[in-house]
């Protein structure tokens, strides 16, 4: 076991239930000799500060007094850091005994590794998409509409057609378990603070990238990750992706118009309204009922609404 310094980054947010069996399992690994817990509680309305006073009293601890997004919150850590190393752990997000000690040993094994990903799997035992590439208005189009038949040659963000048993690098890795090269931090910061919720780690990977390091996917250890916990108690929950259709959408703009530009972002949105259409004839044709008519036309309403709101998606809205 390598003998380096980890910080562990937790963002709680209404996930009392989960701490205790978070840390726990952080606690049971053969961990790294120096780890250090940074928890910020975004202005939980469950009885988390308690809960974590109880369980994890040696944390470093932040009480925001209303929910600023996963990003800044993340972000307001950075200024504690110690470590050689910086995990951010969702609550929702068990690690296996011996997470820590491998993919600690893979970085310091391989130092042009800036972040480091691992398998993914559900409850059950389900894989989840553990590494992916990047999204564009094309392959998001394509993954909405489901006429990737129609474009052979364009990635997809989740290819869930290999064996996902073999290291590679990739595009980007989840959230949940994200382990950073601290060197990473001091270069490039932590997460852009517009994004409120989603798409962080996929625009930090990009800079990462940009800055010539490598984002490696590690399937050698498994990570159970429940998902969508934070967000039950936020607003009723996509039921296709657990994600927050609003947030989902903002961040998306706001990628898309800082990496591809005002030209992308056109096209992106023309491709939200033929998606919406497409979908719309779908189900039409399907004979389902008006509802499902109403959530595409209701997609592209919110769409076009958020671009305005956003100001061309140059700024977020909260």
């Amino acid at each position: 076991m390598v003998s380096v310094s980890l910080d562990v980054l937790v963002v709680n947010y209404n996930t009392a239930a989960l701490l205790k069996p978070m840390f726990n399992a952080l606690r049971q690994t053969n961990s790294a000799d120096r780890t250090r817990y940074l928890v910020v509680d975004n202005a939980s309305s469950d009885n988390s500060l308690e809960c974590l006073a109880n369980i994890c009293p040696e944390a470093l601890q932040v009480a925001n007094y209303k929910n600023i997004g996963f990003g800044r919150a993340n972000n307001q850590l950075v200024e504690h850091l110690q470590g050689k190393y910086a995990l951010l752990l969702n609550t929702d997000a068990f690690i296996a005994a011996d997470t820590l000690s491998m993919t600690l040993e893979y970085m310091e094994a391989h130092p042009d590794c800036g972040v480091l990903g691992v398998r993914l799997v559900g409850r059950e035992g389900d894989l989840q998409p553990s590494c992916r590439y990047f999204p564009t208005p094309l392959n998001v189009f394509i993954a909405r509409t489901g006429l990737g038949r129609f474009f052979p040659g364009v990635k997809k963000v989740d290819d869930m057609a290999w064996d996902h048993e073999s290291v590679r690098e990739c595009d980007w890795v989840p959230g949940c378990y994200y382990l950073i090269r601290r060197e990473v931090i001091d270069q490039i910061g932590l997460f852009d603070p517009r994004y409120f919720l989603y798409y962080e780690e996929v625009d930090h990977c990009k800079r990462v990238k940009q800055a010539g390091w490598k984002v490696i996917y590690y399937p050698h250890t498994t990570v159970v990750h429940i998902g969508g916990e934070s967000a039950k108690s936020v607003d009723e929950l996509n039921t296709a992706s657990r994600q927050l259709p609003k947030f989902q959408i903002e961040s998306e703009l706001l990628y898309f118009r800082k990496h591809h530009g005002l030209a992308g972002l056109a096209f992106h949105m023309a491709l939200v309204s033929l998606g919406d259409l497409i979908l719309a004839l779908k189900a039409l044709l399907k004979g389902r009922d008006w509802a499902s008519i109403q959530a595409c036309w209701q997609h592209t309403k919110v769409t076009w609404i958020l671009v305005r709101e956003t100001r061309l998606a140059s700024q977020p809205t909260r």
